[in-house]
């Protein structure tokens, strides 16, 4: 996870590093998607979500497209991706 202070910052990373430009987060999203993610991390009976509970979290912090579908092949960008 890279931290950038505007989206002008990651397009001129991105330029600069020959990586594709992928979804942005911001810190709210982050944050909000943390608390939900891990909201019964400490229950004896916590679970990760499972793919219909994840596509609702990323719908309700506004994170959509391909790049947040959990059953899609390469989830979240696929292996080496940054």
């Amino acid at each position: 996870m890279l931290f950038f202070r505007s989206e002008e910052c990651v397009r001129e990373w991105c330029l600069a590093t020959g990586y594709s430009l992928r979804p942005l987060v911001r810190m709210d999203q982050l944050w909000e998607l943390a608390r939900e993610w891990y909201a019964t991390r400490l229950q004896p009976d916590s679970r990760r979500p499972q793919p219909a509970e994840m596509r609702q979290i990323f719908a309700r912090l506004g994170l959509a497209g391909e790049f947040w579908n959990p059953q899609r092949d390469g989830f979240g960008g696929g292996a080496g991706g940054v």
